[in-house]
């Protein structure tokens, strides 16, 4: 009986042992959750549709900085403005998109460290009467809803000017360019740039206006107070540093990046 009884309480203490183990495992699948990064696949050559993938800049930027920092995730395109709303309500984790960090969106969402230098650039048919961003004053202007570049020219037409049109995302502000909707269109420079190159046809001229247009700088995007930041800007400044982000800049950009610029932001 003395037996039997030490038998059944090993036995109790081995299943008390092996339930605790269990425990462990779960609560470690369940913090290295899958991240859920959300973007616009609509602003090439940062991130867009190619036979049914995302693919772009930052979908190759993103690859190589979560496998730095060890974690799974999950891409999805969503959209430019429900993404503001995910992030905004802890839906995703983060998102990517070409997104430019200043103060106005630092206030609701908090940013990597910098990881691309940009500035505005205008798109206008060839033989425009539009030479500089003051040009702009009385004219059409395309712009895509809820970005920097629809800010810029805010501060030359003046916020409620009706002149302003401003759509979805680029790619259709760039269609209503070419359809006679709008005499220019504002964007990013990278974007307006890849436009040009990949399509000669359109009889398409892209300028910058460094007088009007200062430069800006893209950072991933997460919820306030997110824990996942820290982890990121970690693994973004070794990709900087090893090598790997001026390899993935080189493939999509075809020149070298401006590395201290990027770290005098850091």
């Amino acid at each position: 009986m003395v037996k039997k009884g030490m038998v059944a309480t090993l036995v109790f203490m081995l299943m008390f042992a092996l339930v605790g183990c269990g425990s462990s495992t779960e609560k470690t699948a369940t913090t290295e959750k899958k991240i859920t990064v959300v973007t616009d696949a609509a602003f090439a050559p940062f991130e867009y549709m190619d036979k049914g993938e995302i693919v772009g800049f930052d979908v190759d930027l993103l690859k190589a900085v979560m496998k730095e920092a060890g974690l799974e995730y999950e891409l999805k395109n969503i959209g430019w403005d429900p993404l503001f709303a995910a992030i905004q309500g802890k839906t995703a984790d983060m998102a990517v998109s070409g997104i430019t960090i200043n103060d106005d969106r630092k206030q609701t969402y908090d940013f990597s460290i910098p990881y691309f230098e940009s500035t505005h650039m205008i798109l206008v048919k060839e033989g425009s009467s539009i030479k500089s961003a003051k040009d702009l004053q009385g004219k059409v202007v395309g712009v895509q809803n809820g970005t920097t570049g629809q800010e810029a020219v805010e501060k030359i037409l003046g916020k409620e000017n009706k002149n302003i049109k401003k759509f979805e995302n680029t790619v259709v502000a760039i269609m209503d360019l070419l359809n006679g909707g709008v005499e220019a269109v504002v964007t990013d420079n990278a974007v307006a740039n890849e436009y040009v190159k990949n399509n000669p046809d359109a009889k398409i001229v892209a300028f910058e206006d460094p007088e009007h247009f200062e430069s800006e700088f893209y950072g991933f995007m997460f919820p306030k107070g997110s824990e996942l930041k820290q982890k990121v800007d970690e693994a973004l400044k070794k990709v900087i540093e090893n090598g790997t982000y001026t390899e993935i800049y080189k493939k999509w950009f075809g020149t070298e990046p401006n590395i201290e610029s990027l770290q005098q932001q850091q």
